[in-house]
């Protein structure tokens, strides 16, 4: 044995996409060519992870390069402008009419004019509010309103970056040997051209790093960053769903009810200094959500405009969107108990987001942001994601395109309601299909491009490997146990690499 030579077992390398995706080989192109034999992966510097944070940084600088128009003005002369341009944000809007502008404290201060306190939850309340005093240190009160509003704009902008930075960290280190998948979120069309549009972005960090922590079995971290979350945002809380059921399939309920514990106490400890002092202006969101009218986005849109139902009566698409939701849920959790295989957490948190916007009363543009970080977890293969961001993008152009003809009055420019529905399925059909495609993945566990590699749940935490205890079916015949091979696939492309690694 040569000198020096450790007996310890060594690390399996990186995987890497070009060698497993033709979609990256081939765009690999533009920047030297795929990684060869001789490569040395996370060698120097420029590690994975730095250069997905950069590329991040570089996405959401073009996307704010890209609302530049209205930057300049267009937020701020005609309505019209600002969607003839696809640049409009909420953020500069806001500023003024939810009472930033004049001090207003959220949720205990009623606002001017039809909302009678912010709509949004206590935490992202809280991030519009930090915008607002950055925004007064580099602007007098007695100001221009455009020169403040353009100052709040690039402060919220600013807080959203390290967002956007933590979502693609969290991401590459999610998966300990594909930390180059997150790249499908710093490249994502739809990320960068929508990141800057709401505050959405919070809750997606604060997601993104809860899955981290469940990855490296910190279920007490987990819990806390999914209360902060739901805090934020009110998805994060559905991702407890899936991963009741596949604690129970594995019989991990002591690690589940921590992680519950967890987001209980840290939902409460942001939320009970608003609620008990505040409770109507608290409680705005909650009120809100449940009367708001059937909105942009949704297939409910396209069913009051082609039929005029739901017109001024939104009580029954409420109960509609929440019998469709419940089945969808119960279609995963039959999906998590009865697949040959235990399906990763990754791809049930995505499809249970993907489940809540679909029925939704509206699917906002921003919404797809939610389902990035966990499509780049839940199916990384580039071919399916850029078709995907393909809907998106075009919904994004659509959306805007039809709020211009809605407002450019008689000279009808942009999109008509046609257009627009055309561009709602379009998205919705993208979403579609890529659902369709983690649910293939779960029943035919083969198929799935993380475990040809040879992992079972990257970022399961404690169920990586862990035995089933509990299945339902066809599973109970097949399941596997932690001790048990799990078989490697992937032909010539995996040979490759195994080639490489031992030096052949």
């Amino acid at each position: 044995m040569p000198p020096g030579t450790s007996l310890a077992p060594q690390e399996p390398p990186d995987v890497a996409p070009t060698r497993r995706d033709r979609i990256a080989a081939a765009g690999s192109e533009l920047i030297g060519g795929p990684f060869g034999r001789w490569a040395v992966p996370g060698g120097g510097w420029w590690t994975p992870v730095r250069v997905v944070a950069l590329v991040a940084i570089g996405m959401f600088a073009l996307g704010m390069v890209q609302k530049l128009p209205c930057y300049d003005w267009a937020w701020f002369r005609g309505a019209s402008s600002q969607y003839t341009r696809a640049c409009y944000s909420d953020i500069p809007h806001l500023f003024q009419a939810r009472g930033f502008s004049d001090g207003l404290v959220p949720y205990f201060d009623r606002l001017n004019g039809d909302m009678d306190y912010l709509e949004y939850p206590v935490l992202t309340g809280l991030f519009m509010e930090v915008a607002s005093w950055i925004t007064s240190l580099f602007t007098s009160g007695d100001g221009d309103l455009m020169g403040r509003e353009q100052a709040y704009w690039m402060a919220n902008a600013a807080m959203l970056l390290v967002c956007a930075v933590i979502i693609a960290v969290c991401t590459a280190r999610t998966h300990r040997r594909r930390p180059w998948d997150a790249l499908l979120v710093a490249l994502a069309p739809a990320f960068a051209l929508t990141a800057t549009i709401n505050w959405d972005l919070l809750a997606v960090a604060l997601t993104a790093a809860a899955m981290l922590m469940w990855t490296r079995g910190r279920t007490v971290a987990f819990g806390i960053l999914i209360g902060l979350a739901t805090a934020a945002k009110l998805y994060p809380v559905l991702i407890l769903g899936p991963l009741l059921v596949l604690c129970w399939r594995a019989g991990r309920f002591r690690a589940f009810g921590t992680a519950l514990l967890g987001a209980a106490g840290a939902w409460l400890v942001v939320n009970l200094p608003v609620m008990l002092p505040a409770p109507e202006g608290w409680k705005k969101f909650y009120t809100f959500s449940q009367s708001r009218p059937v909105d942009f986005g949704s297939f409910w849109l396209i069913i009051s405009q082609r039929t005029g139902a739901f017109n001024g009566d939104v009580h029954p698409v409420n109960t509609y969107s929440i019998v469709l939701m419940v089945l969808a849920c119960a279609g995963i959790a039959a999906l998590a108990l009865a697949a040959p295989r235990r399906p990763r957490f990754a791809q049930l948190a995505f499809l249970v987001v993907a489940a809540f916007i679909l029925t939704n009363k509206v699917y906002s543009p921003q919404y797809v942001l939610w389902l990035v970080p966990l499509a780049a977890l839940a199916r990384p293969r580039w071919r399916d994601f850029l078709v995907w961001q393909a809907c998106e993008v075009m919904y994004f152009l659509g959306i805007w395109m039809y709020l211009a003809y809605t407002t450019s009055g008689d000279a009808h420019k942009g999109l008509p309601a046609a257009g627009y529905q055309l561009a709602i399925a379009l998205h919705l059909a993208g979403t579609l299909y890529l659902c369709a495609l983690v649910v293939r993945d779960a029943l035919l566990p083969e198929r799935d491009p993380v475990r040809a590699d040879g992992a079972d749940d990257p970022s399961g935490g404690v169920l990586d490997g862990a035995p089933d205890v509990f299945v339902v079916g066809e599973a109970a015949r097949g399941r596997r146990t932690a001790e048990e091979p799990v078989p490697r696939i992937g032909g010539a492309d995996e040979a490759a690499e195994r080639d490489a690694v031992s030096g052949r």
